[in-house]
This record gives structure tokens, C-alpha cells and sequence, in this order.
């Protein structure tokens, strides 16, 4: 099947380092648009609303940019994990949420696994299937 792979032109591909500060800046926009949705009231809410609609689009596309230069499932876990952790982590500076101590700890393991993630050595699987 290698003979069906085709090959990441310049153009293609993010560079590395450009993929992971966009992967980053679509986590904190992850974190952005989920608060925005708590905001909207499901969506009656007009300036909630519109902050979610167009966060949720930058984050997927920055998503999706960073994914020709990061692994899908890496770049997925890492997304998740940081907008996961910024959102509970804003909710408890607000107030929304309590905050305590275990919170805390698990937040950071959050953090931390997706830390882990990033400093795992890249490298090409050895085969890839495209459709």
C-alpha cells in the first residue's frame, strides 16, 4: 500500500513547531466557545451566541490545520485535554465552579498527559492507508 501514499507537499504540511502554537491557540479557543455556549442559554442569548458560532469555527479549523503536521489522535487528545482543562479552570476563577484541591490535581493531570503528548518523539507510522 505504500505506493498509494501520497506524498505532503511544502504547502501541505504546517511546520511542526506553526502546527502546535495553532494547536494551542484552537484549545484556548475550545475553551472560549464552551463557556460561550454555558452563556447562550441555549442559544437565546444574541452576543453569546455569535461568540460561540465563530470561536467554535476558529477552533475547528486551527483543529484541522494542525492535523496535516500532527497525528489526528495526538492533536485530538491534546485539544480536548487543554480546552477541557482551561474551561473548568475559568469556571472555577469565575465562581461558577467550585474549586478544591483534588480539582486542582486532576486539572493538571490533564495538563500534564497532554504536556506528555507533545514530547513524545514524532515519527511516520509505517503504513499509511488514505482513501
Amino acid at each position: 500500500m505504500a505506493a498509494n501514499r501520497i506524498p505532503k507537499s511544502a504547502s501541505q504540511a504546517t511546520a511542526p513547531a506553526l502546527a502546535w502554537l495553532i494547536l494551542l491557540a484552537s484549545a484556548v479557543l475550545e475553551a472560549v466557545w464552551a463557556t460561550a455556549l454555558g452563556l447562550s442559554d441555549g442559544f437565546t442569548r444574541p452576543l453569546p451566541t455569535l461568540v460561540f458560532a465563530l470561536t467554535a469555527t476558529l477552533s475547528m479549523v486551527g483543529l484541522g490545520l494542525a492535523v496535516k503536521s500532527i497525528p489526528l489522535g495526538t492533536a485530538y487528545a491534546v485539544w480536548v485535554g487543554i480546552g477541557a482543562a482551561l474551561t473548568v479552570g475559568w469556571a472555577m476563577a469565575t465562581g461558577v465552579e467550585p474549586a478544591s484541591p483534588l480539582k486542582l490535581l486532576f486539572i493538571a493531570g490533564i495538563v500534564g498527559c497532554a504536556a506528555g503528548l507533545k514530547l513524545l518523539p514524532a515519527r511516520e507510522p509505517a503504513e499509511s492507508h488514505h482513501v
